[in-house]
Protein backbone atom coordinates (compact mmCIF):
# COMPACT_ATOMS: atom_id res chain seq x y z
CA UNK A 1 0.00 0.00 0.00
CA UNK A 2 1.46 3.29 -0.83
CA UNK A 3 2.74 5.39 1.99
CA UNK A 4 0.18 8.30 2.36
CA UNK A 5 1.39 11.53 2.35
CA UNK A 6 0.52 15.59 1.98
CA UNK A 7 -3.22 16.54 2.57
CA UNK A 8 -3.87 12.65 1.90
CA UNK A 9 -2.44 11.43 5.49
CA UNK A 10 -4.53 14.76 7.26
CA UNK A 11 -7.48 13.16 5.35
CA UNK A 12 -7.05 9.63 6.74
CA UNK A 13 -8.90 9.18 9.64
CA UNK A 14 -6.83 6.22 10.77
CA UNK A 15 -3.62 8.05 10.04
CA UNK A 16 -3.80 11.59 10.86
CA UNK A 17 -2.49 13.10 13.74
CA UNK A 18 -3.58 16.34 12.98
CA UNK A 19 -1.73 19.64 14.35
CA UNK A 20 0.06 16.78 16.99
CA UNK A 21 2.48 16.21 13.13
CA UNK A 22 5.88 17.14 14.91
CA UNK A 23 8.49 19.55 12.94
CA UNK A 24 9.99 16.65 11.46
CA UNK A 25 6.98 14.79 10.59
CA UNK A 26 5.81 18.11 8.80
CA UNK A 27 8.76 18.10 6.79
CA UNK A 28 9.30 14.77 5.67
CA UNK A 29 5.22 14.13 4.87
CA UNK A 30 4.52 17.42 2.59
CA UNK A 31 2.48 18.85 5.88
CA UNK A 32 4.43 22.45 5.89
CA UNK A 33 1.80 25.06 5.14
CA UNK A 34 -0.88 22.86 5.99
CA UNK A 35 -1.19 23.30 9.20
CA UNK A 36 -0.75 25.97 12.02
CA UNK A 37 2.25 26.71 13.45
CA UNK A 38 1.99 24.96 16.85
CA UNK A 39 2.42 21.25 17.50
CA UNK A 40 -0.23 20.04 19.80
CA UNK A 41 -0.01 16.78 21.49
CA UNK A 42 -2.97 14.77 21.81
CA UNK A 43 -3.28 15.84 25.42
CA UNK A 44 -3.87 19.35 24.49
CA UNK A 45 -6.21 18.08 21.30
CA UNK A 46 -8.71 16.37 24.36
CA UNK A 47 -8.98 19.76 26.37
CA UNK A 48 -10.35 21.37 22.74
CA UNK A 49 -12.36 18.38 21.94
CA UNK A 50 -14.10 18.51 25.18
CA UNK A 51 -14.44 21.86 25.77
CA UNK A 52 -16.08 21.95 22.06
CA UNK A 53 -18.32 18.97 23.32
CA UNK A 54 -19.06 20.22 26.59
CA UNK A 55 -20.70 23.85 25.19
CA UNK A 56 -23.00 21.82 22.99
CA UNK A 57 -26.84 22.07 24.12
CA UNK A 58 -28.02 18.79 24.13
CA UNK A 59 -26.87 15.34 24.18
CA UNK A 60 -27.94 14.76 20.65
CA UNK A 61 -25.70 17.47 19.21
CA UNK A 62 -22.73 16.24 21.62
CA UNK A 63 -23.21 12.41 19.82
CA UNK A 64 -23.35 13.88 16.28
CA UNK A 65 -19.99 15.76 17.29
CA UNK A 66 -18.46 12.80 18.40
CA UNK A 67 -19.18 10.91 15.47
CA UNK A 68 -17.35 13.35 13.05
CA UNK A 69 -14.47 13.53 15.82
CA UNK A 70 -14.34 9.76 14.93
CA UNK A 71 -14.63 9.93 11.44
CA UNK A 72 -11.90 12.56 11.59
CA UNK A 73 -9.64 11.30 13.86
CA UNK A 74 -9.88 7.73 15.01
CA UNK A 75 -7.07 8.20 17.49
CA UNK A 76 -7.92 11.25 19.18
CA UNK A 77 -11.84 10.12 19.30
CA UNK A 78 -10.55 6.75 21.25
CA UNK A 79 -8.18 8.76 23.40
CA UNK A 80 -10.76 10.86 24.43
CA UNK A 81 -13.30 8.47 25.16
CA UNK A 82 -10.75 5.67 27.16
CA UNK A 83 -9.94 8.91 29.33
CA UNK A 84 -13.41 10.27 29.94
CA UNK A 85 -15.32 6.83 30.09
CA UNK A 86 -18.30 8.17 32.52
CA UNK A 87 -18.66 11.22 30.49
CA UNK A 88 -18.85 9.87 26.79
CA UNK A 89 -19.99 6.31 27.05
CA UNK A 90 -23.58 7.39 27.75
CA UNK A 91 -23.02 9.82 24.68
CA UNK A 92 -21.73 7.35 22.13
CA UNK A 93 -24.14 4.65 23.58
CA UNK A 94 -27.30 4.47 25.72
CA UNK A 95 -29.27 6.26 26.41
CA UNK A 96 -28.31 8.75 23.56
CA UNK A 97 -27.72 6.20 21.01
CA UNK A 98 -31.20 5.38 21.09
CA UNK A 99 -32.88 8.98 20.01
CA UNK A 100 -29.36 8.84 16.97
CA UNK A 101 -30.98 5.77 15.91
CA UNK A 102 -34.75 7.40 15.86
CA UNK A 103 -33.06 10.79 13.99
CA UNK A 104 -30.32 8.26 12.00
CA UNK A 105 -31.58 9.43 8.64
CA UNK A 106 -31.53 12.91 9.45
CA UNK A 107 -28.36 13.34 11.03
CA UNK A 108 -26.53 11.41 8.33
CA UNK A 109 -23.63 12.58 7.57
CA UNK A 110 -20.85 9.31 6.00
CA UNK A 111 -21.19 5.99 5.23
CA UNK A 112 -19.85 3.59 8.20
CA UNK A 113 -20.02 0.26 7.50
CA UNK A 114 -21.89 -2.35 5.23
CA UNK A 115 -25.82 -2.59 4.37
CA UNK A 116 -26.90 -5.68 2.74
CA UNK A 117 -30.97 -5.71 1.00
CA UNK A 118 -32.93 -7.95 -0.39
CA UNK A 119 -31.68 -6.97 -3.39
CA UNK A 120 -28.15 -7.82 -2.58
CA UNK A 121 -29.21 -12.21 -2.24
CA UNK A 122 -26.73 -14.13 -4.27
CA UNK A 123 -24.35 -10.98 -4.43
CA UNK A 124 -23.32 -10.99 -0.17
CA UNK A 125 -19.46 -12.02 -0.64
CA UNK A 126 -19.03 -9.83 -3.39
CA UNK A 127 -20.39 -6.77 -1.22
CA UNK A 128 -18.23 -7.87 2.16
CA UNK A 129 -15.35 -8.37 -0.43
CA UNK A 130 -15.46 -4.62 -1.08
CA UNK A 131 -15.00 -4.14 2.75
CA UNK A 132 -11.22 -2.17 2.79
CA UNK A 133 -9.73 -4.90 5.27
CA UNK A 134 -9.95 -8.53 5.37
CA UNK A 135 -8.19 -9.04 9.10
CA UNK A 136 -12.06 -8.52 10.56
CA UNK A 137 -12.55 -9.86 13.92
CA UNK A 138 -15.80 -8.87 15.06
CA UNK A 139 -18.59 -8.13 12.63
CA UNK A 140 -21.91 -6.78 14.72
CA UNK A 141 -25.41 -7.06 13.06
CA UNK A 142 -28.93 -5.84 13.47
CA UNK A 143 -31.60 -5.97 10.97
CA UNK A 144 -33.12 -3.23 12.90
CA UNK A 145 -36.29 -4.55 13.85
CA UNK A 146 -36.01 -4.41 18.19
CA UNK A 147 -33.65 -1.27 18.37
CA UNK A 148 -33.60 -1.44 22.03
CA UNK A 149 -36.96 -0.37 23.73
CA UNK A 150 -37.80 1.43 20.68
CA UNK A 151 -39.01 -1.06 18.36
CA UNK A 152 -38.67 -1.45 14.56
CA UNK A 153 -36.45 1.24 13.22
CA UNK A 154 -35.60 -0.39 10.03
CA UNK A 155 -32.23 1.39 8.32
CA UNK A 156 -31.88 3.80 11.46
CA UNK A 157 -30.74 0.81 13.92
CA UNK A 158 -27.27 0.84 12.11
CA UNK A 159 -26.51 3.28 15.11
CA UNK A 160 -26.50 0.08 17.26
CA UNK A 161 -23.84 -1.72 14.97
CA UNK A 162 -21.62 1.60 14.59
CA UNK A 163 -21.86 2.63 18.60
CA UNK A 164 -20.85 -1.63 19.34
CA UNK A 165 -18.34 -1.34 17.19
CA UNK A 166 -16.95 1.96 19.37
CA UNK A 167 -17.10 -0.09 22.70
CA UNK A 168 -15.29 -3.04 21.30
CA UNK A 169 -12.17 -0.57 20.68
CA UNK A 170 -12.80 1.64 23.71
CA UNK A 171 -13.79 -0.67 26.03
CA UNK A 172 -11.43 -3.90 25.01
CA UNK A 173 -8.86 -2.48 22.91
CA UNK A 174 -9.83 -4.35 19.26
CA UNK A 175 -8.02 -2.39 16.61
CA UNK A 176 -10.97 -0.33 14.66
CA UNK A 177 -10.21 -2.00 11.51
CA UNK A 178 -10.61 -5.09 12.23
CA UNK A 179 -14.11 -4.28 13.12
CA UNK A 180 -17.47 -3.85 11.09
CA UNK A 181 -20.65 -3.13 11.96
CA UNK A 182 -23.62 -4.27 9.14
CA UNK A 183 -27.00 -3.35 8.77
CA UNK A 184 -29.34 -5.98 7.57
CA UNK A 185 -31.71 -3.75 6.09
CA UNK A 186 -34.53 -6.02 5.17
CA UNK A 187 -37.13 -3.35 5.14
CA UNK A 188 -39.38 -2.12 7.54
CA UNK A 189 -43.45 -2.28 8.63
CA UNK A 190 -42.74 1.18 10.39
CA UNK A 191 -44.84 3.38 7.88
CA UNK A 192 -43.69 7.12 9.55
CA UNK A 193 -39.76 5.86 8.30
CA UNK A 194 -41.27 4.55 4.53
CA UNK A 195 -43.19 7.81 4.77
CA UNK A 196 -39.97 10.09 5.67
CA UNK A 197 -38.44 11.58 2.43
CA UNK A 198 -35.33 11.28 4.04
CA UNK A 199 -35.59 7.65 5.08
CA UNK A 200 -32.42 6.40 2.98
CA UNK A 201 -33.04 2.26 4.02
CA UNK A 202 -35.35 -0.49 1.79
CA UNK A 203 -38.22 1.47 1.68
CA UNK A 204 -40.28 -1.71 1.49
CA UNK A 205 -42.17 -3.93 3.94
CA UNK A 206 -40.21 -6.38 5.72
CA UNK A 207 -39.11 -9.89 4.01
CA UNK A 208 -40.39 -12.57 6.51
CA UNK A 209 -40.28 -16.74 6.23
CA UNK A 210 -37.75 -18.45 4.19
CA UNK A 211 -36.92 -15.19 1.75
CA UNK A 212 -35.64 -13.64 5.20
CA UNK A 213 -34.17 -16.50 6.93
CA UNK A 214 -32.17 -17.09 3.82
CA UNK A 215 -30.73 -14.49 3.42
CA UNK A 216 -29.30 -14.03 6.96
CA UNK A 217 -27.38 -17.87 6.05
CA UNK A 218 -26.41 -16.35 3.37
CA UNK A 219 -24.75 -13.63 4.89
CA UNK A 220 -22.95 -15.66 7.80
CA UNK A 221 -21.70 -17.71 5.46
CA UNK A 222 -20.71 -15.45 3.37
CA UNK A 223 -19.05 -13.84 6.75
CA UNK A 224 -17.70 -16.89 7.53
CA UNK A 225 -16.06 -16.98 3.70
CA UNK A 226 -14.67 -13.44 3.79
CA UNK A 227 -13.37 -13.13 7.56
CA UNK A 228 -13.06 -16.57 8.68
CA UNK A 229 -11.83 -15.14 12.07
CA UNK A 230 -14.66 -13.05 13.08
CA UNK A 231 -16.87 -13.75 15.38
CA UNK A 232 -20.41 -12.44 14.73
CA UNK A 233 -22.45 -10.08 16.95
CA UNK A 234 -26.25 -10.58 16.43
CA UNK A 235 -27.78 -7.07 17.78
CA UNK A 236 -31.45 -5.78 18.45
CA UNK A 237 -32.96 -8.73 16.37
CA UNK A 238 -37.31 -9.07 17.37
CA UNK A 239 -37.25 -12.10 20.19
CA UNK A 240 -38.24 -15.45 18.23
CA UNK A 241 -35.50 -14.38 15.49
CA UNK A 242 -32.61 -13.85 18.17
CA UNK A 243 -33.33 -17.16 19.94
CA UNK A 244 -34.11 -19.02 16.53
CA UNK A 245 -30.42 -17.56 15.19
CA UNK A 246 -28.49 -18.06 18.30
CA UNK A 247 -29.98 -22.05 18.23
CA UNK A 248 -29.28 -22.26 14.52
CA UNK A 249 -25.94 -21.42 14.17
CA UNK A 250 -23.81 -21.14 18.05
CA UNK A 251 -22.86 -24.94 17.47
CA UNK A 252 -21.47 -24.20 14.42
CA UNK A 253 -20.45 -20.50 13.66
CA UNK A 254 -18.60 -18.13 16.15
CA UNK A 255 -20.75 -15.89 17.29
CA UNK A 256 -23.55 -15.08 19.91
CA UNK A 257 -26.50 -12.77 20.82
CA UNK A 258 -25.70 -9.46 23.10
CA UNK A 259 -29.45 -8.97 23.78
CA UNK A 260 -29.52 -12.84 25.48
CA UNK A 261 -26.55 -13.89 26.84
CA UNK A 262 -24.48 -10.24 27.38
CA UNK A 263 -27.33 -9.02 29.06
CA UNK A 264 -27.52 -12.39 30.91
CA UNK A 265 -23.99 -12.40 32.28
CA UNK A 266 -23.91 -8.66 33.33
CA UNK A 267 -27.23 -9.34 35.45
CA UNK A 268 -26.04 -12.29 36.54
CA UNK A 269 -22.86 -10.27 37.89
CA UNK A 270 -25.05 -7.61 39.31
CA UNK A 271 -27.10 -10.51 41.49
CA UNK A 272 -23.68 -11.73 42.36
CA UNK A 273 -22.51 -8.91 43.65
CA UNK A 274 -25.77 -7.93 45.64
CA UNK A 275 -25.42 -10.80 47.73
CA UNK A 276 -22.37 -9.11 49.14
CA UNK A 277 -24.80 -6.52 50.73
CA UNK A 278 -27.80 -8.62 51.37
CA UNK A 279 -25.38 -11.92 52.83
CA UNK A 280 -27.87 -14.17 51.08
CA UNK A 281 -26.43 -16.89 49.81
CA UNK A 282 -26.85 -16.73 45.65
CA UNK A 283 -28.37 -20.62 45.79
CA UNK A 284 -30.75 -19.60 48.24
CA UNK A 285 -32.53 -16.63 45.90
CA UNK A 286 -36.00 -16.50 44.71
CA UNK A 287 -35.97 -14.23 41.46
CA UNK A 288 -38.72 -12.53 39.17
CA UNK A 289 -38.66 -11.63 36.12
CA UNK A 290 -41.07 -9.09 34.56
CA UNK A 291 -41.21 -9.36 30.39
CA UNK A 292 -40.56 -12.62 28.72
CA UNK A 293 -39.00 -11.32 26.04
CA UNK A 294 -35.20 -12.23 24.53
CA UNK A 295 -33.48 -10.39 27.22
CA UNK A 296 -35.38 -11.80 29.99
CA UNK A 297 -35.35 -15.53 29.02
CA UNK A 298 -31.54 -15.14 28.13
CA UNK A 299 -31.00 -13.98 31.65
CA UNK A 300 -32.88 -16.97 33.16
CA UNK A 301 -31.00 -19.38 31.16
CA UNK A 302 -27.66 -18.27 32.30
CA UNK A 303 -29.22 -18.14 35.82
CA UNK A 304 -29.96 -21.83 35.67
CA UNK A 305 -26.06 -22.72 34.66
CA UNK A 306 -24.90 -20.37 37.53
CA UNK A 307 -27.52 -22.22 40.02
CA UNK A 308 -26.32 -25.45 38.80
CA UNK A 309 -22.84 -24.16 39.02
CA UNK A 310 -23.81 -23.57 43.33
CA UNK A 311 -25.51 -27.03 43.65
CA UNK A 312 -28.63 -27.23 42.80
CA UNK A 313 -30.03 -29.56 40.35
CA UNK A 314 -31.76 -28.02 36.83
CA UNK A 315 -35.25 -28.52 38.19
CA UNK A 316 -34.03 -27.08 41.61
CA UNK A 317 -32.95 -23.96 39.62
CA UNK A 318 -35.87 -23.75 37.53
CA UNK A 319 -38.13 -23.24 40.64
CA UNK A 320 -36.23 -20.48 41.47
CA UNK A 321 -37.29 -18.32 38.54
CA UNK A 322 -40.53 -16.93 38.24
CA UNK A 323 -41.74 -14.67 35.30
CA UNK A 324 -44.58 -11.99 35.21
CA UNK A 325 -46.13 -11.01 31.85
CA UNK A 326 -49.00 -8.51 30.79
CA UNK A 327 -51.26 -11.01 32.91
CA UNK A 328 -49.81 -11.43 35.77
CA UNK A 329 -47.20 -14.39 37.25
CA UNK A 330 -46.83 -17.01 34.68
CA UNK A 331 -48.13 -20.61 35.99
CA UNK A 332 -48.19 -23.90 34.33
CA UNK A 333 -52.01 -22.98 33.18
CA UNK A 334 -51.15 -19.74 31.98
CA UNK A 335 -51.98 -20.15 28.04
CA UNK A 336 -49.63 -19.88 24.96
CA UNK A 337 -46.57 -19.71 26.92
CA UNK A 338 -43.65 -19.02 25.30
CA UNK A 339 -41.54 -22.63 24.55
CA UNK A 340 -38.45 -21.15 26.41
CA UNK A 341 -40.67 -19.55 29.05
CA UNK A 342 -42.33 -22.82 29.92
CA UNK A 343 -39.89 -24.61 32.15
CA UNK A 344 -40.10 -21.80 34.49
CA UNK A 345 -44.07 -21.64 34.80
CA UNK A 346 -44.67 -23.44 37.97
CA UNK A 347 -47.79 -25.22 39.40
CA UNK A 348 -49.26 -22.16 40.80
CA UNK A 349 -52.34 -20.11 40.97
CA UNK A 350 -52.51 -17.14 38.86
CA UNK A 351 -52.28 -13.77 40.46
CA UNK A 352 -51.42 -10.03 39.47
CA UNK A 353 -47.72 -8.55 39.95
CA UNK A 354 -48.43 -6.92 43.47
CA UNK A 355 -50.01 -10.29 44.87
CA UNK A 356 -47.31 -12.44 43.17
CA UNK A 357 -44.50 -10.92 44.86
CA UNK A 358 -46.10 -11.38 48.22
CA UNK A 359 -47.05 -15.38 47.12
CA UNK A 360 -43.32 -15.90 46.12
CA UNK A 361 -41.29 -13.13 47.94
CA UNK A 362 -38.24 -12.59 45.32
CA UNK A 363 -35.01 -11.48 46.86
CA UNK A 364 -34.11 -10.23 43.74
CA UNK A 365 -36.70 -8.00 40.76
CA UNK A 366 -35.66 -7.62 37.32
CA UNK A 367 -37.49 -5.85 34.45
CA UNK A 368 -36.98 -5.92 30.66
CA UNK A 369 -39.92 -4.57 29.64
CA UNK A 370 -39.12 -1.70 27.55
CA UNK A 371 -41.96 0.05 29.30
CA UNK A 372 -41.56 2.91 31.30
CA UNK A 373 -42.84 3.04 34.83
CA UNK A 374 -43.70 -0.50 35.21
CA UNK A 375 -41.80 -0.64 38.39
CA UNK A 376 -44.51 2.12 40.22
CA UNK A 377 -44.51 2.61 43.80
CA UNK A 378 -47.13 -0.19 44.89
CA UNK A 379 -44.47 -2.76 43.64
CA UNK A 380 -41.31 -1.19 44.60
CA UNK A 381 -42.91 -0.89 48.54
CA UNK A 382 -43.76 -4.50 48.47
CA UNK A 383 -40.43 -5.75 47.26
CA UNK A 384 -39.37 -3.58 50.24
CA UNK A 385 -42.34 -5.23 52.72
CA UNK A 386 -40.71 -8.50 52.21
CA UNK A 387 -37.19 -7.92 52.18
CA UNK A 388 -35.05 -5.80 54.07
CA UNK A 389 -32.75 -5.39 51.35
CA UNK A 390 -34.72 -5.73 47.71
CA UNK A 391 -32.58 -5.90 44.74
CA UNK A 392 -34.12 -3.98 41.50
CA UNK A 393 -32.87 -4.24 38.38
CA UNK A 394 -34.34 -2.29 35.69
CA UNK A 395 -32.81 -3.13 32.73
CA UNK A 396 -34.97 -1.26 29.85
CA UNK A 397 -33.44 1.81 27.57
CA UNK A 398 -32.87 4.37 27.11
CA UNK A 399 -34.12 6.06 30.13
CA UNK A 400 -37.07 6.75 29.05
CA UNK A 401 -38.43 3.21 28.86
CA UNK A 402 -36.75 2.31 32.31
CA UNK A 403 -39.00 0.55 34.31
CA UNK A 404 -38.32 3.13 36.98
CA UNK A 405 -35.72 6.03 38.13
CA UNK A 406 -32.93 5.62 40.38
CA UNK A 407 -34.77 8.59 42.56
CA UNK A 408 -38.02 6.55 42.41
CA UNK A 409 -36.36 3.25 43.66
CA UNK A 410 -34.40 5.12 46.52
CA UNK A 411 -37.60 7.41 47.47
CA UNK A 412 -40.10 4.63 47.36
CA UNK A 413 -38.13 1.56 49.59
CA UNK A 414 -36.94 4.23 52.02
CA UNK A 415 -33.55 3.68 50.86
CA UNK A 416 -32.94 0.48 51.26
CA UNK A 417 -33.12 -0.83 47.88
CA UNK A 418 -30.27 -1.56 46.15
CA UNK A 419 -30.75 -0.32 42.69
CA UNK A 420 -28.95 -1.15 39.16
CA UNK A 421 -30.65 0.36 35.37
CA UNK A 422 -29.67 -0.52 31.71
CA UNK A 423 -29.66 3.12 31.60
CA UNK A 424 -27.20 5.49 33.79
CA UNK A 425 -28.51 7.88 36.25
CA UNK A 426 -27.10 10.58 38.44
CA UNK A 427 -26.03 10.06 41.95
CA UNK A 428 -29.20 10.06 44.42
CA UNK A 429 -29.28 11.72 47.54
CA UNK A 430 -31.37 10.18 50.06
CA UNK A 431 -31.76 11.85 53.53
CA UNK A 432 -28.56 12.48 54.04
CA UNK A 433 -27.19 9.26 52.58
CA UNK A 434 -25.57 9.90 48.74
CA UNK A 435 -26.36 6.75 46.86
CA UNK A 436 -24.10 6.40 43.19
CA UNK A 437 -26.26 3.73 40.90
CA UNK A 438 -24.40 1.36 38.46
CA UNK A 439 -25.68 0.72 35.56
CA UNK A 440 -25.87 -2.86 34.34
CA UNK A 441 -24.24 -2.22 30.89
CA UNK A 442 -23.16 -4.68 28.34
CA UNK A 443 -20.08 -3.04 27.44
CA UNK A 444 -18.76 -4.68 30.74
CA UNK A 445 -18.98 -8.01 28.75
CA UNK A 446 -19.09 -8.79 25.37
CA UNK A 447 -15.97 -6.72 24.40
CA UNK A 448 -14.16 -8.96 27.12
CA UNK A 449 -15.89 -11.59 25.51
CA UNK A 450 -14.34 -10.48 22.19
CA UNK A 451 -11.23 -9.58 23.18
CA UNK A 452 -10.85 -13.11 24.44
CA UNK A 453 -12.38 -14.91 21.36
CA UNK A 454 -9.29 -12.87 19.45
CA UNK A 455 -6.94 -14.01 22.08
CA UNK A 456 -7.28 -17.54 22.17
CA UNK A 457 -9.10 -18.00 18.29
CA UNK A 458 -11.75 -19.93 20.07
CA UNK A 459 -13.47 -21.67 17.20
CA UNK A 460 -17.15 -21.41 19.26
CA UNK A 461 -18.31 -19.09 21.82
CA UNK A 462 -20.10 -21.55 24.79
CA UNK A 463 -22.22 -20.47 27.81
CA UNK A 464 -19.41 -21.15 30.12
CA UNK A 465 -17.65 -18.34 28.98
CA UNK A 466 -20.54 -15.97 29.71
CA UNK A 467 -20.71 -17.89 32.93
CA UNK A 468 -17.11 -16.70 34.18
CA UNK A 469 -17.82 -13.29 32.74
CA UNK A 470 -20.49 -13.13 35.27
CA UNK A 471 -18.14 -14.35 37.88
CA UNK A 472 -15.09 -12.45 36.91
CA UNK A 473 -17.18 -9.15 36.74
CA UNK A 474 -18.67 -9.38 39.93
CA UNK A 475 -15.14 -10.01 41.28
CA UNK A 476 -14.25 -6.42 40.71
CA UNK A 477 -16.53 -4.65 42.33
CA UNK A 478 -14.47 -3.14 45.52
CA UNK A 479 -15.95 -2.81 48.83
CA UNK A 480 -16.14 1.13 48.15
CA UNK A 481 -18.08 0.81 45.76
CA UNK A 482 -20.58 -1.59 47.45
CA UNK A 483 -20.83 1.00 50.40
CA UNK A 484 -22.46 3.26 47.84
CA UNK A 485 -24.98 1.11 46.63
CA UNK A 486 -22.94 0.07 43.33
CA UNK A 487 -23.40 -3.41 42.13
CA UNK A 488 -20.87 -2.64 39.11
CA UNK A 489 -17.35 -1.21 39.32
CA UNK A 490 -16.85 2.26 37.77
CA UNK A 491 -16.45 2.80 33.93
CA UNK A 492 -13.64 3.83 34.35
CA UNK A 493 -12.00 0.47 34.87
CA UNK A 494 -13.96 -1.59 32.17
CA UNK A 495 -10.52 -1.92 29.51
CA UNK A 496 -9.03 -4.04 33.31
CA UNK A 497 -12.56 -5.34 33.40
CA UNK A 498 -12.44 -7.05 29.46
CA UNK A 499 -9.06 -7.96 30.24
CA UNK A 500 -10.31 -9.97 33.04
CA UNK A 501 -12.71 -11.27 31.14
CA UNK A 502 -10.21 -12.23 28.11
CA UNK A 503 -8.37 -14.33 30.08
CA UNK A 504 -11.00 -16.32 32.00
CA UNK A 505 -12.43 -16.83 27.80
CA UNK A 506 -9.24 -18.08 26.53
CA UNK A 507 -8.77 -20.61 29.70
CA UNK A 508 -12.15 -21.83 29.02
CA UNK A 509 -11.35 -22.25 25.23
CA UNK A 510 -8.46 -23.95 25.91
CA UNK A 511 -10.21 -26.33 28.71
CA UNK A 512 -13.05 -27.17 26.37
CA UNK A 513 -10.70 -28.10 23.35
CA UNK A 514 -11.73 -25.24 21.36
CA UNK A 515 -8.55 -23.57 20.36
CA UNK A 516 -5.33 -24.82 19.18
CA UNK A 517 -3.17 -22.07 20.87
CA UNK A 518 -1.29 -23.32 23.89
CA UNK A 519 -1.44 -21.07 26.75
CA UNK A 520 0.82 -18.55 27.18
CA UNK A 521 2.96 -18.48 30.47
CA UNK A 522 1.78 -14.82 31.12
CA UNK A 523 -1.91 -14.89 29.88
CA UNK A 524 -2.69 -11.43 31.00
CA UNK A 525 0.46 -9.76 30.10
CA UNK A 526 -0.11 -11.35 26.48
CA UNK A 527 -3.49 -10.12 26.11
CA UNK A 528 -2.54 -6.46 27.01
CA UNK A 529 -0.12 -6.77 23.99
CA UNK A 530 -2.37 -7.43 21.97
CA UNK A 531 -5.24 -4.13 22.96
CA UNK A 532 -5.07 -1.38 20.70
CA UNK A 533 -4.05 2.05 22.73
CA UNK A 534 -4.91 5.44 20.77
CA UNK A 535 -1.84 7.08 20.90
CA UNK A 536 0.19 8.67 18.36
Amino acid sequence: MKELHGKAILLDPASTKSTAFTREEREQLGLRGLLPYDVADIDKQKQRVLGSMRNKTSDIEKYIFLNALLERNQRLFYRTMIDNMDEIMPLVYTPTVGEACKEFAHIFRKPQGLYITPEDRGDIVSILKNWPEDDIRIIVVTDGERILGLGDLGANGMGIPIGKVALYVACAGIKPSQCIPVMLDVGTNNMSLRDDPLYLGYPFPRITGDAYQTLVDEFVTAAQTCFPNALIQFEDFLTPNAFRFLDHYRSDVRCFNDDIQGTAAVTLAGVYTSCRLTQKRFVDLNIMFLGTGSAAGGIAELMVDGFCTAGLTKQQAYERLWFIDRKGLVVSTTENIKSRIKPFAHAHKPCNFVDAIGEVKPDVLIGATGVAGTFNEEIVRKMAAVNERPVIIALSNPTSNTECTAEEAYKWSDGCVIFASGSPFDPVLYEDKLFKPAQGNNAYIFPGIGLGIYASSARLITQNMFLAAAEVLAGTVTDQELQTGAIYPALSRVREVSRAIAVAVFQIAVKEGLTDQEMPDDLDSHIKSLMYEPNY
